[in-house]
């Protein structure tokens, strides 16, 4: 595979994949004798990783960490299932807080058009409507017949 087919592949650019080599987010890719690279599965696997990891939110200095240790041997290289795990840590923290956000949404969503109707009909005033920080869970209106 050329660097070209490499990218599209992955839905980088070349240039992307070369910085990646370069600056030690993936470990260096074997060249044939004119200097082409011959990327392996493993390589594949790695540029799959770092672009995945950086999906996940993680900078290229911590890649970067990441792609060093798998160097190392002994206790060193368990530092990168610590960097794995931080970082999911993280992810579930931020997923937690877009599926609040999102039941907040779809709360508000639902429920805009009642809202809207009681303040028309000035059955709530100003000191009478919800406090959404003080909702813990937004539940589903259910549609009464």
């Amino acid at each position: 595979m050329t660097i070209k087919e490499v990218a599209a592949m992955f839905g980088l650019t070349p240039e992307t994949i070369r910085y990646y080599e370069k600056n030690g987010v993936i470990p260096p890719i074997t060249r044939d004798k004119n200097g082409y690279r011959v990327f392996t599965k493993k390589d594949l696997n790695w540029i799959f990783l770092a672009k995945s990891l950086r999906n996940a939110g993680l900078s290229i200095e911590s890649i970067v960490e990441f792609a060093a240790l798998s160097q190392e041997t002994g206790e060193k290289r368990l530092a990168q299932k610590d960097i794995l795990q931080t970082q999911l840590n993280e992810l579930d923290e931020k997923l937690a807080e877009m599926q609040r956000t999102r039941d907040l949404l779809e709360y508000k969503i639902d429920t805009y058009d009642d809202h809207l109707a009681k303040f028309d009909r000035q059955e709530v005033t100003e000191d009478q409507i919800e406090e959404l920080w003080k909702i813990k869970h937004f539940k589903k209106q259910t549609i009464k017949n």
